[in-house]
């Protein structure tokens, strides 16, 4: 649990300074446009671990599946927002095919949400 706040205060933190940069920093239009995109998206995000972080405490939840969708949100942050954040700071894109593959494991990681809320686990018998 305590890995998952963490990653979350951590995501929201970098999202509110790449924000900030996007919006006082020494970027072209294009630039603040995709810092923006990208802000937005982490900080989304962000939330949803916050969401992981509470269900990593639950007794009744697959903490595998936890685990998995933990793992996806922080993956899809640093491969999509990091892509667009490179892009807008220098015109580039640092590695090929790194915003759909972070775009694709957000993606899985909401869909291991909806997996999880579908889900029962069975409550232990009262003894």
């Amino acid at each position: 649990m305590r890995l998952w706040l963490a990653l979350a205060g951590l995501n929201g933190l970098i999202a509110v300074a790449a924000g900030a940069f996007g919006w006082h920093g020494p970027l072209d239009e294009g630039g603040r446009q995709m810092f923006a995109m990208g802000s937005q998206y982490q900080l989304a995000h962000a939330l949803a671990l916050l969401a992981v972080a509470w269900l990593a405490t639950r007794a009744d939840v697959n903490r595998i599946a936890v685990i998995i969708a933990g793992a996806g949100f922080a993956l899809g942050i640093v491969l999509f927002s990091g892509t667009l954040y490179a892009f807008g700071a220098w015109g580039s894109v640092p590695v090929s095919g790194a915003a759909p593959i972070g775009g694709f494991a957000l993606m899985a990681a909401w869909t291991t949400l909806v997996f999880i809320g579908l889900s029962r686990r069975p409550q232990s018998s009262p003894s």
